[in-house]
């Protein structure tokens, strides 16, 4: 036999089982066999896990070191932004209230929802109470709100009313006559008018009752949030543009009022703290600039991992296409692709926008609070879920990991058909049971009602609140609620999770019996080499080789 064919011969040690010496005689594999050796350790080491990878090359674990850290400083830095975030949005709610209690008449709480009047003399009387509040505005409220300046003069308040151009109605003949055409008039009224009461006639401002379809009353208002001082951060400047309208559209008779703002928050043009305010401003960038380029360093690790598995992938295929001339299965190729690692990248890609729009809003350059906030939440969220990758490492911990991986195709198919019977339930609802019960006015409110019928919420308040005034829709009602309950929560629900505990059941019995293997992991299994063993080396050479022999 040549030198080609020559392979080690290992004597053991007569007290153990370690081998003392190897022929150089037969120290050489095939040439190809080596090779086919060779790749097969190479894709042992890139399936182990940090701490195998540790005893195979004696690499630390970088980057699960930098995922702990990241998960830590992303967090603080989502809490540290939700408190802030926190102290907006009560202050824009609370003046919401505000305005509700100062510029609305006899409101209360309790009437928000039912808020309305139902006589000509009272539309006058509440806008005319808006008008006074308004102009009196300064000497009676609590916090800092003022007008709103344009130059040296004070932006008005506005009164607008929308009519049709034309139209008479007659219920008594039954006639009417409407020209679709809306018109609209307006009336300002500046703060520095002087104002004690308001009537129709001394403002020439007449309603067309008839005609009439919406009365809006605009006017903007500024305020301060003096609450941030406290913790250490600069106050932002707010402009409300509030509008109470005034809804007759219906015609019926009455007329719901409701209040509204649309809030801006900006820089403050001119402002001195005394304090350690801006400097604690300051810190938070310099922290949220830490914090991004650990994810950036985080966000090439991953993409360097990810090219790493598909390039492997790519010598993969072409290796047991030109050896065993078979084709790689789809669910092997896909096992080179590291699904933990895209979840990490997106998460990333999502908190460094977040962080950086963070940092913006902290300069006070821009107020996009609700978009930075699903930014950072859903990253801080991706990035905990991440955390599942190590845990799944732990063969007693990794159950769920595995469960979800296996349930998930039937589990989107089994979603798929319960969706059609479940649309058409939703359909159905909203056209029959609309006019007769709350709950199925809209589409939306439809498919909310039925998914809480689904979880067991408010079940009886929805038999409860349909309306008996036709006794055949009452009937359907039962019928359509009786069956929805019956099919969704007794069958649709029983069948959903006999598949998730099914497929449960069996990943049990698989890591107890031994679960089957693809082609990929019988390849890699058929290397014996332990982690620890040496042969991991990026250098194998033949020396490595000899040492693997001693190991074994």
């Amino acid at each position: 036999m040549d030198d080609s064919s020559e392979t080690y011969l290992c004597i053991n040690d007569p007290n153990g089982n370690r081998a003392i010496h190897c022929s150089e005689s037969h120290a050489r594999l095939e040439p190809l066999e080596e090779e086919v050796e060779k790749f097969r350790r190479k894709l042992k080491y890139f399936f182990m896990n940090p701490c195998d990878k540790y005893k195979a090359r004696r690499r630390k674990p970088w980057k699960l070191i930098l995922q702990i850290v990241k998960i830590a400083l992303v967090t603080i830095q989502l809490v540290s932004f939700g408190l802030s975030n926190q102290m907006v949005v009560q202050f824009k709610e609370e003046n919401l209230m505000v305005f509700r209690h100062l510029f609305l008449k006899n409101f209360t709480k309790s009437s928000a929802n039912t808020y309305a009047v139902y006589t000509q003399h009272d539309v006058y009387t509440h806008i005319a109470y808006t008008v006074e509040q308004f102009l009196m505005l300064p000497s009676i409220t609590m916090g800092n709100h003022d007008y709103e300046k344009e130059g040296d003069v004070y932006t008005p308040l506005t009164i607008c009313q929308q009519f049709y151009h034309n139209g008479s109605v007659s219920p008594a003949n039954e006639t009417f006559d409407i020209d679709t055409q809306v018109d609209e008039e307006c009336s300002l009224i500046y703060p520095q008018h002087p104002f004690s009461t308001l009537t129709a006639d001394p403002l020439n401002f007449t309603l067309h009752f008839e005609r009439l379809l919406t009365v809006t009353v605009k006017f903007t208002l500024k305020a301060i949030n003096l609450e941030t001082v406290q913790y250490h951060e600069l106050p932002d400047c707010y402009v409300f543009n509030v509008m109470i309208t005034f809804n007759n559209k219906p015609h019926s008779g009455r007329m719901v009022i409701d209040l509204d703002n649309d809030v801006q928050i900006f820089k403050c043009r001119d402002w001195t703290v005394t304090g350690a305010s801006q400097r604690n401003m300051y810190i938070m960038v310099l922290f949220d600039v830490v914090v991004i380029l650990i994810l950036a360093l985080s966000l090439l690790l991953c993409m360097r991992s990810v090219k790493a598995g598909v390039l492997l992938q790519f010598e993969y295929t072409a290796f047991f296409s030109s050896r065993y001339s078979k084709r790689v299965s789809f669910s092997d190729r896909m096992e080179f692709i590291n699904g933990w690692c895209i979840l990490i990248i997106v998460s990333d890609v999502l908190t460094i926008t977040g962080s950086l729009l963070k940092i913006i809003i902290q300069l006070k350059a821009v107020a996009s609070y609700d978009l930075c906030s699903i930014l950072l939440g859903t990253g801080t969220m991706l990035v905990w879920i991440g955390v599942l990758r190590y845990m799944g490492y732990l063969r007693k911990y990794n159950i769920l990991i595995i469960t979800l991986r296996a349930a998930f195709p039937n589990v989107i198919r089994f979603t798929c058909c319960a969706a059609m019977i479940y649309l058409g339930y939703c359909f159905c609802g909203w056209i029959v049971l609309g006019p007769y019960h709350s709950k199925f006015r809209t589409l939306n409110l439809v498919s909310e009602s039925l998914f809480s019928l689904i979880n067991g919420d408010d079940m009886f308040a929805t038999f409860k609140n349909m309306q008996q005034k036709n006794f055949v829709v009452w009937l359907f009602s039962r019928l359509y609620l009786y069956t929805f309950v019956s099919l969704f929560i007794y069958m649709v629900l029983s069948l959903f999770i006999t598949l998730i505990t099914d497929t449960y059941d069996t990943i049990k019995h698989q890591q107890l019996d031994g679960e089957p293997v693809s082609d990929l992991q019988a390849f890699i299994m058929q290397c014996k080499d332990p982690p620890e063993s040496g042969c991991f080396s990026e250098n194998e050479t033949r020396g490595r080789c000899l040492m693997c022999c001693l190991h074994r």
